[in-house]
């Protein structure tokens, strides 16, 4: 996938992400966009080591969604842990 694509899907599986584990609270457009970049990223090496897959085909697969928006979850609550900011609403 070319650069633009993977802003394009780290914006929107972020806002995934975001709305998956905030609920109403948000983040800056940038630090979403990111944390879904490198959730996409994330969640691509995790299913190379996991499920031994090789490669994620293309833009619209939906295991490139679903392996970006596991990732992006996973990282967004590594973020809260770090910075002790607030997890999962209640």
């Amino acid at each position: 996938m070319g650069i633009i694509a993977w802003i394009i899907l780290g914006l929107v599986v972020g806002l995934l992400a975001e709305k998956i584990v905030n609920g109403t609270e948000r983040h800056g457009l940038i630090v979403t966009t990111l944390i879904g970049i490198a959730g996409g990223l994330f969640g691509g090496w995790l299913a190379t080591k996991l499920f031994h897959v090789n490669d994620i085909k293309g833009f619209f697969h939906i295991s490139t969604w679903l392996t970006a928006l596991a990732g992006s979850v996973i990282l967004l609550l590594a973020y809260h842990l770090v910075t002790g900011q607030r997890g999962i609403r209640r």
